[in-house]
C-alpha cells in the first residue's frame, strides 16, 4: 500500500470553537486570538500526552486520545481525524479557539469521538500535576499521561524493529503480505532481515545518526517483492542517516528515503 503524505494545511477543514458571529448570523473569518491575558504555556507545552481513562464517554474500543502542545499549539487525535490550532490557558480552562481538522472518512463511533474530543478542548478546565493532565467539561472528564510515562521510547539497542514502512520522498510503501523486514542493533552491530536474505554488519550511534558498515548477507535467490523489500532496505543501511525513536517507531533517513520500523513485543 502506498500513501502520499501531504501537508496538513493542504488537507485541513476549519472547525470553530464557540466563533462569534456577525450582526447578519455568518461567522466570522481568519483565525481567533486567545484572549489577552491567557498562558500558551502553563506547563504543557513541549509535552504530548495520552489518554488513560475518561468518565462520562467510552472510548472506541483500541483507541486512544493524544494530545500535543507545542509552540502555543495544540494537537489533538482520538482515532480517526487530526486537528489543531493555537492554544492558551486562561485561569484555569483551555482556549481554543479555532481548530484546523483533516477529513478522513472513519467509522461512525470515530467520527462521534473526533467530535467530542473537538467539543470537550474548546473552554475544559485544564488540571496538570505533574504528568498527569486532567482535561474536564460538560459530564466529560478525560484524564492523560505523559507520553514518555504512559509509553516510554523503547531503547535501539536490544530492541528488534520490525520495518512497517519504506519512503521515498514524500511516499510511503507497507511491505507486500508475508514478507518481513527487521534490524536488532547490539554492541556495535545490526542484524538484518532484510526481506529475502539475513545478514550483520558493523554500526557506529552517534547523537541522532547511525554510520553503517558494509552489509554482509546470505546470498539466497527469491521471488520479486522480497527482493524489492531487501534492497529498499540496503538502500537505508549504507552510510549515514538520521534516526529517531518515540515510543515504540523507530524512523531512519536519508533524505531521500528511509524506513519506517515499530519495537517487536
Amino acid at each position: 500500500m502506498r500513501t502520499r503524505l501531504a501537508s496538513l494545511p493542504a488537507v485541513l477543514s476549519v472547525l470553530l470553537l464557540g466563533a462569534c458571529a456577525s450582526a447578519g448570523g455568518a461567522p466570522t473569518s481568519g483565525p481567533a486570538d486567545p484572549p489577552r491575558g491567557a498562558s500558551a504555556r502553563h506547563g504543557l507545552d513541549d509535552r504530548t500526552f495520552l489518554s488513560v481513562d475518561v468518565v462520562g464517554r467510552t472510548l472506541v474500543s483500541g483507541s486512544q486520545v493524544r494530545l500535543s502542545f507545542q509552540g502555543g499549539q495544540v494537537s489533538a487525535s482520538a482515532g480517526c481525524n487530526t486537528m489543531g490550532g493555537p492554544y492558551a490557558i486562561d485561569a484555569d480552562r483551555l482556549v481554543v479557539p479555532q481548530l484546523a481538522t483533516t477529513e478522513m472518512a472513519c467509522a461512525p463511533a470515530l467520527m462521534d469521538q473526533d467530535s467530542w474530543l473537538a467539543d470537550l478542548l474548546g473552554g475544559a478546565t485544564v488540571a496538570l500535576v505533574g504528568d498527569t493532565l486532567t482535561i474536564s467539561k460538560d459530564g466529560i472528564t478525560l484524564t492523560l499521561l505523559d507520553r514518555e510515562v504512559a509509553d516510554p521510547d523503547r531503547p535501539l539497542a536490544g530492541t528488534r524493529w520490525v520495518v512497517d514502512g519504506l519512503v521515498s520522498g514524500d511516499a510511503v510503501s507497507s511491505l507486500p503480505a508475508g514478507i518481513t523486514a527487521a534490524l536488532t542493533f547490539t554492541g556495535g552491530r545490526v542484524r538484518v532481515e532484510a526481506g529475502c536474505n539475513t545478514g550483520a554488519g558493523g554500526v557506529a550511534a552517534r547523537d541522532g545518526t547511525l554510520v553503517f558498515e558494509p552489509i554482509a548477507l546470505t546470498m539466497m535467490a527469491c521471488e520479486g517483492p522480497a527482493m524489492d523489500v531487501e534492497r529498499a532496505v540496503l538502500a537505508v543501511l549504507a552510510g549515514e542517516v538520521t534516526y529517531a525513536i518515540e515510543a515504540g517507531t523507530l524512523r531512519l533517513d536519508t533524505g531521500a528515503l528511509g524506513l519506517v520500523l515499530r519495537a517487536a513485543p
